[in-house]
């Protein structure tokens, strides 16, 4: 959830520190603070807030260190205020902390520590993190020992408290008596460090070093990390020294910036065609094998025996993955089922060996996708995940991956990732079904040819966007939104109206338009506007005389519907979209919804690419 950067070099650290923590804007936080080793001491600086409220603590109070850790905290344990925002200290004030995560052991470990008269300031887990080191340092380092024991007694005090700690975490601790040194480590939330030339970097995502090196290395769980302006070692957590050879990011620092938009979630939502072709690129021939293999590690004779696919997901990968179980059913013959990752890892699920587990999630790293991956896998099923960021938790534990080539992806609301995500099920699906033999040879270079169209259809639907912009207008100080869709939008329905809630605030609900008269039809009167997916369909007869339902109890309408397609009747306002095949019609069709949802909130007022109480990264379930 929350943002970490560690900086060791040789220039004033609190710089690189508020910039990077910048660019972990998008990961949603409520607090923000900095901690730097400066004159013998360590020193702190920290705010309720956005950084802005930050930095004008520091314009007051100035750092000028050269190794620091910053933190913009996400609250789960206490309120967001000054007291509870990162970095935590010691008894001393010589030791801090910053943390990731949720320490699940926590109240036990308090309770002890205050026995043995330690004072805590904070209602947080994380402050409990800087005690227990506190106090395991006693029986490793004498006060007035050389320098040089420093610096093993505090890796050794971190290595023995975390074996005490329980739970999830991404940690960063700096001290007093080794100010050179970051000792950090994780479980079961993301850390990266980052090597420069003379300078080293960790953090939670690679945006916030992005702009000074591209050399990266994942930390896997269990992992520690001793940092240094001039050396990084690796460590597990019993404490063996491990070789971990870096790879190269080939993202460059502009596509982590706007680009001249107003907000990264309009810059992402234009870059949508290009998301597309960049998933699709390379990914459909051969048809009938060597893309699955090359690309997953997943052979057609695998494919074969699929005896039930299983997509797990949350949020908007989610409704992704109900698009993803229309196309596996529809062409490959396979019960396939879409759950929330929430729900599926508290369940007792009938997983065998034979059954193959879809995870999907853009950052690789949301906390129920994990754990029921992790579940999956215990079971003995086979997992693929469907991810955008290379070398994130849930690729790692999968035994598949399908990257889906976006790119950094900034806005809280995810736009360009939903777009990869469907296309990568797309190019799986046509893959499986060819595997299987339930599609033929002509049938797949045909869909080919319907895929390859879809960057230059999506370019179509963003040309609308002053129609767009004008019908939000209309409706911006609306109040209630009803999204109806049928088969394949359905799952759509539910996106636009989660992109609609997320960032203006404004209730909405998706449902099955089919399912209006079970309930839904009782809330529709003239304060209810409904939002219709009307596009050519087998069932676009059944929705238009659901928009007249709507019409009829006062509702205005707004439909999407199919280019040079009859005037909807019912509708209030018609988008009309480019013609596309109903089976791909999903990845068109929520291009305007996002676009719709985008100005109602930017009219609004709302603040776009970081709506209230969101996080980009789920990392604590």
């Amino acid at each position: 959830m929350c943002g970490i950067v560690g900086y060791a070099g040789r220039r004033p650290a609190t710089p690189f520190i508020l910039e990077g923590l910048k660019r972990l804007e998008y990961r949603g936080y409520d607090s923000a603070g900095i901690a730097v080793a400066e004159s013998g001491g360590i020193h702190r600086r920290r705010a309720a807030g956005k950084l802005v409220n930050l930095e004008a603590v520091l314009k007051k109070s100035p750092l000028s260190g050269i190794v620091a850790l910053g933190h913009t905290r996400w609250a789960t344990h206490g309120k967001p205020s000054e007291e509870n925002a990162h970095p935590h200290c010691d008894c001393s004030g010589e030791l801090v902390v910053i943390h990731n995560g949720i320490i699940e052991n926590y109240i036990e470990i308090k309770e002890r520590l205050a026995q043995a008269g330690h004072k805590f300031a904070s209602d947080t887990d994380t402050e409990v993190a800087a005690h227990l080191i506190e106090e395991k340092l006693k029986g490793l380092y004498r006060p007035g020992a050389t320098p040089g024991f420093a610096e093993p007694a505090l890796f050794e005090a971190v290595r023995l408290a975390l074996g005490e700690v329980k739970g999830a975490y991404a940690l960063a601790v700096l001290w007093a008596k080794a100010p050179d040194v970051i000792i950090s480590a994780k479980t079961a939330s993301p850390l990266i460090i980052g090597l420069g030339e003379g300078e080293n970097f960790l953090a939670s995502d690679v945006p916030a070093f992005l702009a000074h090196t591209r050399r990266v290395v994942f930390l896997e769980d269990g992992e520690m990390a001793v940092v240094k302006a001039d050396d990084c070692r690796f460590f597990s957590l019993a404490g063996k020294r491990l070789d971990k050879a870096p790879v190269t990011i080939q993202w460059d620092r502009t596509m982590a910036e706007k680009g001249g938009y107003r907000h990264f979630m309009l810059k992402e939502i234009h870059e949508q065609p290009a998301a597309c072709e960049d998933t699709l690129r390379g990914r459909f021939f051969p048809l009938r094998d060597g893309v699955l293999q090359r690309e997953a590690g997943i052979s057609v004779a695998a494919l074969k025996t699929v005896r039930q696919f299983h997509i797990v997901a949350c949020g908007t990968a989610y409704h992704a993955g109900l698009v993803g179980k229309y196309w596996l059913e529809e062409a490959t013959g396979v019960p396939t089922h879409a759950e929330t990752a929430s729900e599926f890892r508290y369940r007792k699920s009938t997983l065998s060996k034979d059954d193959l587990v879809i995870a999907i999630s853009q950052s690789g790293e949301t906390a129920d996708t994990l754990a029921a991956v992790r579940s999956a896998k215990e079971k003995g099923a086979k997992v693929l995940s469907i991810c955008n960021t290379v070398g994130a938790a849930i690729p790692r534990v999968a035994d598949h991956n399908l990257y889906t080539h976006c790119g950094p992806e900034l806005g809280v609301a995810s736009t360009k990732a939903f777009i990869g995500q469907m296309s990568a099920l797309a190019i799986f699906t046509m893959h499986a079904a060819l595997a299987r033999g339930t599609l033929s040879e002509p049938g797949a270079r045909e869909l080919v040819d319907q895929l390859v169209r879809l960057p230059g259809d999506i370019r179509a639907v963003l040309k609308l966007d002053p129609q767009i912009l004008d019908i939000a207008g209309k409706f911006h100080k609306k109040g209630h939104f009803l999204f109806i869709g049928r088969g394949l939008n359905y799952p759509i329905a539910l996106e636009g109206a989660l992109k609609l809630k997320e960032i203006s605030y404004v209730h909405a609900e998706g449902y099955a338009a089919g399912e209006m008269k079970h309930g839904p039809i009782a809330i529709i009167d003239e304060d209810v506007s409904v939002v219709a997916i009307a596009t050519r369909a087998k069932t676009y007869d059944k929705m238009a005389s659901n928009c007249q339902e709507a019409k009829a109890r006062g509702a205005q309408v707004i439909a999407l519907v199919t280019e040079g397609a009859p005037p909807l009747p019912g509708a209030d306002y018609q988008i009309q979209l480019p013609p596309v095949p109903e089976l791909l019609s999903p990845i068109v069709n929520v291009v305007p919804l996002q676009l719709f949802a985008y100005h109602i909130a930017d009219l609004r007022g709302c603040d776009v690419d970081q709506p209230r109480n969101l996080a980009k990264s789920v990392t604590v379930e």
